[in-house]
């Protein structure tokens, strides 16, 4: 390979892993310890909505930083647990948290595995019956074992 070209995707992937590395650590000073731990239970509990099934406490994506601001923002302001899971909820939609209510709009979401596992055995059931109740092979004639045995001795011969 080419000298320069080596040196430019060396540079390339060490300028990717120093950015990648000095992605910026937030830090909050609490009021309490308790405070803290609200704080954390709450950001592992919401999910960030734009990454694959991440809570806001693992995502380094934008929108977490920014919820993750806004939870700290409301905890110093005294808000409770329940008030900031709510103006969440109805800000981002039960889909910011990772287990949403039982209500009419997520009762399939939580029956769906019932359901499905349901039908499953059922299926399954049915599909052993059958096999159960198919009909067996009718033994063979002795014109047929007479056969089988000519075939056999024909292959012995060979």
């Amino acid at each position: 390979m080419n000298k320069p070209v080596l040196i430019l995707l060396l540079l390339c992937a060490l300028t990717f892993t120093i950015k990648s590395e000095a992605a910026p650590i937030e830090t909050f000073k609490f009021d309490s310890e308790e405070t803290e731990k609200v704080f954390h239970k709450l950001s592992e509990e919401l999910r960030c909505l734009v990454c694959q099934n991440q809570n806001i406490a693992e995502s380094n994506a934008d929108l977490a930083k920014d919820l993750r601001l806004e939870i700290y923002t409301m905890l110093s302001e005294g808000k409770s647990e329940k008030e900031i899971v709510d103006f969440m909820v109805q800000r981002y939609g039960d889909y910011v948290l990772y287990r949403p209510p039982f209500k009419p709009l997520t009762w399939l979401l939580w029956t769906a595995p019932v359901i499905i596992f349901i039908f499953g055995v059922f299926f399954v059931a049915r599909l052993m019956k059958a096999q159960a109740s198919a009909e067996q092979p009718a033994s063979l004639s002795a014109e047929e074992i007479e056969r089988i045995k000519n075939l056999h001795t024909e292959q012995d011969k060979k």
